[in-house]
C-alpha cells in the first residue's frame, strides 16, 4: 500500500507543472479568451475642463460665420468608442446669409485634451436631455 502512495504522490507531482501553467497564457496566445491572463487596462485620462476648452476654440465646434451666441456645454462623458470624452454644446446660431437658424446642438468628443470631432446630434441623441451650463 506504500508503494501506491509513492506512486501517486509522484504522479501528481509531475503533472503539476502542465496544470499550472493552463492558466498564466497571456493576452496573445492562441489558446481560448478564458485561459488568457488580461491585458491591462490603458489609463483613462482625467476629464477635460469643457468650458474651458470649447471657449478657446469655438472655431472647432462651430462653422466660422455661424456668429454663435449664448454657448452652453454639459459635463464631459467618457466616449463609448475608445479612451476619451465627449460633451455636448448648444448655442443660438446663424446662418452665412444672417438668418437665424435657431439653437444647435452638437456632440464633440475630445482625444489629449483636442477638439477631435464634432457632430450634429441625431434625434435620439442624449444630449436632448442634457444639463447645460453657460461658458
Amino acid at each position: 500500500m506504500g508503494q501506491g502512495r509513492a506512486w501517486i504522490a509522484a504522479l501528481l507531482l509531475s503533472g503539476a507543472p502542465m496544470l499550472s501553467g493552463c492558466g498564466l497564457a497571456d493576452s496573445h496566445a492562441p489558446v481560448p479568451e478564458f485561459l488568457r491572463v488580461k491585458a491591462p487596462e490603458p489609463p483613462i485620462e482625467a476629464p477635460p475642463d469643457i468650458k474651458q476648452l470649447v471657449g478657446a476654440k469655438l472655431d472647432s465646434v462651430f462653422a466660422s460665420g455661424s456668429q454663435p451666441t449664448h454657448v452652453r456645454v454639459s459635463a464631459p462623458l467618457h466616449d463609448p468608442r475608445g479612451l476619451g470624452w465627449t460633451a455636448c454644446v448648444r448655442a443660438e446660431l446663424t446662418s452665412v446669409i444672417g438668418k437665424p437658424l435657431g439653437t444647435q446642438t452638437y456632440r464633440i468628443f475630445i482625444s489629449d485634451g483636442v477638439i477631435s470631432d464634432r457632430r450634429h446630434i441625431e434625434a435620439d441623441d442624449n444630449c436632448l436631455t442634457e444639463t447645460y451650463e453657460p461658458l
